[in-house]
Parts: C-alpha cells; sequence; structure tokens
C-alpha cells in the first residue's frame, strides 16, 4: 500500500513539476489512457493464442511499457477523482465473488447474465 501511494505521488509531483495538471482532467486522462491500451492491443493483434503468450525479450519490454503508461494513467484518474484504487479494486472482486460463484461458473466464459 506505501509503495502505491509513493507511485500516485510521484505522479501527481511530474505532473505538477510541468504544469500538466490542468490538462490532466478525468476525460483528457481517461482518453489518454484509451489511447494506451490500443497501443498495447497493437502487440498482440495478430499473434495466435500461444504466441501471445511467450513474447521475446523486446516484445516483453515494450509490453511492460505500454502497462506501465496504463497504470500511471490509471493512477492519475483515480487521484483526480478521489477513489482509493486498491480499495476499488478490492470490492470489485467482492463483487465479482458474487456474479460469478465459483461452483456455477467453474470452466466457463459465459458472462453472468447468461448463466442464471
Amino acid at each position: 500500500m506505501e509503495e502505491f501511494e509513493s507511485l500516485k505521488l510521484k505522479l501527481r509531483d511530474f505532473a505538477d513539476e510541468r504544469d500538466w495538471d490542468q490538462f490532466h482532467s478525468p476525460k483528457n486522462l481517461s482518453m489518454a489512457l484509451i489511447a494506451e491500451v490500443g497501443e498495447l492491443i497493437e502487440h498482440f493483434q495478430w499473434l495466435t493464442e500461444e504466441q501471445s503468450k511467450s513474447l521475446d525479450a523486446k516484445k516483453l519490454k515494450e509490453v511492460s511499457e505500454e502497462l506501465a503508461d496504463i497504470q500511471i494513467y490509471l493512477i492519475r484518474i483515480a487521484d483526480k477523482l478521489g477513489i482509493n484504487l486498491l480499495e476499488a479494486a478490492n470490492n470489485k472482486i467482492e463483487l465479482n465473488r458474487i456474479k460469478y460463484p465459483a461452483d456455477k461458473v467453474k470452466g466457463s466464459s459465459k458472462k453472468y447474465s447468461e448463466y442464471e
């Protein structure tokens, strides 16, 4: 938790030092986030399922950098909105535990509304 809070503050300082906070509205950060997700997808676009699981070192580094960009934007959006991202993720896991009980969905990729 301390590392996550430290990263959030480091990102806040990084933006402040560059006077970028004026551009970091939740709307703008969300749009930047989706652009980064698109860049991540490009790395997997034409790969088979198996190929996507065994990336070479260069490709893995590139994917790592895209994931970092995505995490940075997620943290910045949550910070701007006062959302505790770790708490939100833990709450969502609990909601999904209810939506997708293991005894009903094990081994299935169906959406929760398809098996009720």
